[in-house]
């Protein structure tokens, strides 16, 4: 009998025991639930910081000056995004990141938004959502001053230098998949492995070459506009249309006091002057 006692209560036990769980299992389950239909420009709100992803190393779009604080026009954008959601610019937490993880950022919610000179395709819209634009922009070839490639042509049998995770990389491969690529993880890289003659050229956002050739004596564009012309958006999480809207709202406003042109004369002009203002400003995130 005290056997048979023993097994009942054993397995009364159990039967307690498990149906705890489950009712953990099923109040987890509906916590989570919560989560991911909670607002996510109350997320923003309740932390009050909006988390944007910039670039380190790629003047004079985003960049970490002398002082350690972030700058250029990526920046410039970031910042009014934070005025106009929070009320104050500084409610911006600047999170570095390389071409390379962009996504990956996005897709782990380490971000909120990436503001990173991020090219739009329709391979990385299959994994993010992409806002309206706020700038154009095409590939450029800079090469040395005493061999300067003027065209796609003379790039063959030349060993062109990449950054991963670009749209250069992805021009290269399904174009010129017979050109030998040297592919590094920052922009910083490129350039000195141009310096030090590991390549040919450098293949990059045509922003970005024309920018580092006038810094830098003895390189050349010889190709100021390869492939076809693309645009520059804010991008965030696959579904988040929420902050989403808010940002192509924003856009929109912004144009009607034309501040992504003011973003530019403070940040780029210095750099590319008058002539490329038009060709590269998108105002209310709309292509004329």
């Amino acid at each position: 009998m005290n056997k048979v006692k023993k097994l009942i209560s054993a397995l009364v036990l159990s039967t307690v025991v498990i149906g705890g769980l489950v009712g953990c299992g099923n109040s987890t389950s509906k916590e989570s639930a919560d989560i991911k239909s909670s607002s996510s420009i109350d997320e923003i709100k309740e932390r009050g910081k909006i988390r944007i992803g910039v670039f380190s190393d790629k003047a004079p779009f985003g960049y970490v000056d002398s002082e350690g604080k972030n700058q250029g026009f990526d920046v410039y954008v970031a910042k009014r995004f934070a005025k106009d959601l929070l009320g104050d610019e500084s409610k911006v937490e600047f999170v570095l990141v390389d071409a390379a993880s962009r996504v990956s950022y996005l897709e782990s919610k380490k971000v909120d938004i990436i503001m990173a000179n991020f090219t739009v395709t329709d391979e990385r819209k299959q994994k993010v959502d992409f806002a309206n634009p706020y700038m154009k922009v095409s590939l450029g070839v800079v090469s040395p001053a005493g061999s300067v490639i003027t065209s796609a042509d003379e790039m063959k049998g030349k060993k062109i230098i990449v950054a991963k995770g670009t749209t250069a990389e992805t021009f290269m491969t399904k174009e010129h998949p017979d050109i030998e690529l040297a592919k590094f993880e920052q922009y910083s890289e490129i350039f000195q492995a141009l310096k030090d003659k590991r390549g040919d050229a450098i293949l990059s956002d045509n922003t970005e070459v024309l920018a580092w050739a006038k810094d830098n004596p003895g390189f050349t564009v010889g190709v100021a506009s390869l492939g076809s012309q693309d645009t520059i958006a804010p991008a965030v999480t696959k579904g988040n249309k929420e902050l989403l809207d808010w940002i192509n709202n924003e856009l929109e406003t912004l144009g009607k006091e034309k501040f992504i042109h003011e973003a530019y004369d403070k940040t780029l002009k210095s750099v590319y002057g008058d002539a490329y203002e038009d060709s590269l400003v998108v105002e209310g995130g709309k292509l004329e």
